[in-house]
């Protein structure tokens, strides 16, 4: 008990239940057995407190807000931090953990508000992308797009459902482990498709890496493809899923793969930052996509290192780090192949893949090769980095001998070039890519 700023404690001897409650502040708390988080105007959880705690009180609560409204992020891919909530509104912030300096990555879940219309205000910057945020009423299997309508500065307003139960928003849409394991059941049985393990993370989890086309024997190529280095890129996720599907398709380009091609692909290269729901990009002191020189700090960026050239034997051809860009503007509405800095003789050969490309794609999401062309670099500088020490992936791989080139491809989030990025398109580009693979990797031929 404190005098100064009115904060009491109570404990009830039957049910070991606290009850905290700060009279200043005009906030209230319980803390039972259970992690159970309350903040203003919210109805108290507990059914038998000490008799010090006024009964008139919590009636008094209950009539405010009658049913139990509750806010987390305790799952993979989880990301929020809720500061306090007042009527209808809840104030709330994406959590940057150890990301130097701002990024808008945020990932929650919202239960007991069937019925009820809220307001979700952001208090730290906009973290809200040009479609509304990504909904899921089906614990984060499957999403689609609120709508910008939805949206009102750095806030967004949801009616719930009068038997919604659990509803789930996020920056995008949410690509976890558990999509990693349904995509692969599916495929089950499939000789042609192989799941190993890349390493292990800091925190104990397998990295995996996939192998999918010509198993058996020496291919005549092999393409290697990397997903999020930086945790938060969820829609490159659905890329790839795309393209692992065109190699393993009943159709002329599937034979093709799996008579001439063994992919690689490593879906979750920052495997923990995925499911602890981590920003990811500008990690400190740096993130998974610059730890390429020198002496790399994480398991999967050494792994990749060690076993790469081994397993190149001189047919890997080329390899695409699939990334997302940032949530708006001209750049980060299109995809992108950002690497015109980076070598006039890789981008030269990534000019001729980007060409096919463009003459190949048939899906709902089109690569314009002019906005690559404009591109000069994130921040508008010219500087050719041809001399700086290959930091990231892209410039590490083009290394390893017998690379034709490497390249980054970024993927909207939400929208590309007015059209929407959905698992659906996302995964339509995903088959256009590799169209676009087999006509470069027959041009070597």
């Amino acid at each position: 008990m404190s005098a100064q700023g009115m904060t009491f404690c109570f404990m009830a001897s039957d049910r070991g239940n606290i009850l905290v409650f700060d009279d200043g502040n005009e906030r209230a708390a319980i803390v039972t057995g259970d992690l159970i988080l309350f903040g203003e105007d919210m109805v108290l959880q507990a059914r038998r407190l000490s008799e010090h705690v006024s009964q008139a009180y919590l009636r008094e609560l209950e009539e405010v807000n009658p049913v139990s409204l509750t806010i987390d992020a305790d799952y993979p891919g989880g990301n929020i931090v809720v500061e306090k909530i007042q009527g209808d509104t809840v104030y709330l912030r994406q959590d940057l953990r150890d990301t130097e300096g701002w990024w808008f990555y945020w990932n929650f879940r919202v239960r007991g508000a069937a019925g009820r219309t809220l307001k979700f205000e952001f208090t730290n910057g906009n973290p809200i992308g040009v479609r509304g945020p990504a909904v899921s009423t089906d614990g984060g299997t499957t999403w689609s797009w609120l709508g910008a309508e939805a949206v009102e500065g750095a806030s967004f307003a949801y009616a719930f459902a009068k038997d919604a139960e659990d509803v789930r928003f996020c920056l995008g849409m949410a690509y976890q482990e558990a999509d990693l394991q349904r995509f692969l059941k599916r495929y089950a049985d499939n000789p042609h498709l192989s799941v190993k393990e890349l390493c292990k993370t800091r925190k104990g989890r397998v990295v995996e890496r996939l192998h999918a086309g010509k198993l058996d024997g020496q291919p005549r190529h092999r393409v290697l493809l990397t997903v999020r280095h930086h945790a938060c890129e969820m829609m490159a996720s659905y890329v790839l899923e795309g393209v692992l599907e065109a190699i393993l398709a009943d159709t002329d380009d599937g034979r093709w793969f799996r008579k001439n091609l063994e992919l690689m692909a490593i879906p979750f290269v920052d495997k923990d930052g995925v499911e602890d729901g981590d920003q990811g990009k500008n990690r400190r002191p740096h993130d998974h996509n610059r730890d390429y020189f020198g002496q790399s700090i994480y398991p999967s960026v050494r792994a990749i290192k060690d076993l790469i050239p081994k397993w190149s034997e001189g047919r890997l051809r080329f390899a695409l780090d699939m990334h997302c860009p940032w949530i708006r503007g001209k750049y980060h509405e299109t995809i992108l192949f950002p690497e015109r800095l980076e070598g006039k003789e890789n981008w030269q050969r990534l000019m001729v893949f980007l060409r096919m490309l463009e003459h190949v794609q048939a899906g709902p999401l089109v690569f314009n090769l002019e906005d690559s062309l404009s591109f000069t670099s994130w921040d508008g500088s010219t500087r050719n980095r041809d001399d700086d020490p290959p930091r990231t992936f892209s410039r590490w791989v083009r290394t390893i001998p017998g690379v034709f080139f490497s390249a980054v491809v970024e993927i909207p989030y939400a929208n590309a070039s007015g059209q929407a990025v959905t698992a659906e398109t996302a995964r339509a580009f995903g088959h256009d890519l590799a169209r676009a693979m087999r006509k470069y990797l027959e041009s070597l031929e």
